[in-house]
């Protein structure tokens, strides 16, 4: 149990250090490309942490058969832990793309929504998860 604290608190840490980084990047006005795409840099690996972070509290409250992304949002929106289930299944779905998309376009696209849709999404669940955390 002592292991499974530390390592969540570390996750805990290390998404925190991600979404900041995040919230910086979204600071910048008129960013050229090279800032978008640290900014979506940020909005991958922030997303890879989180679903990791829930998957590992899932795995701690019984559920052991989680292992995607997918199958994390889904589990977390069933127990409530998230809300706006397809809000995250379109994050999923972008963050698919941006993996594979290098056109400046889709990344100025991408700015918008990260900014507008899924920076809140991810912050509201880091939310939570730092209550979890406070409440331990």
């Amino acid at each position: 149990m002592m292991h499974e604290d530390t390592r969540r608190k570390q996750q805990y840490r290390n998404f925190t250090k991600s979404m900041q980084h995040l919230e910086s990047a979204l600071q910048i006005p008129n960013p050229d490309i090279l800032q978008k795409a640290g900014m979506i840099q940020f909005f991958e690996m922030s997303f890879e942490l989180s679903w990791n972070m829930v998957k590992d509290y899932l795995e701690v409250q019984g559920f052991m058969d989680i292992k995607s992304p997918r199958g994390a949002i889904e589990k977390a929106y069933e127990m409530g832990m998230k809300e706006n289930g397809h809000d995250w299944m379109d994050l999923l779905s972008d963050r698919n793309l941006t993996t594979h998309t290098y056109d400046e376009q889709k990344a100025t696209e991408m700015e918008l929504l990260i900014k507008n849709k899924y920076f809140p999404l991810l912050n509201s669940l880091h939310n939570s998860f730092k209550q979890k955390l406070d409440e331990e």
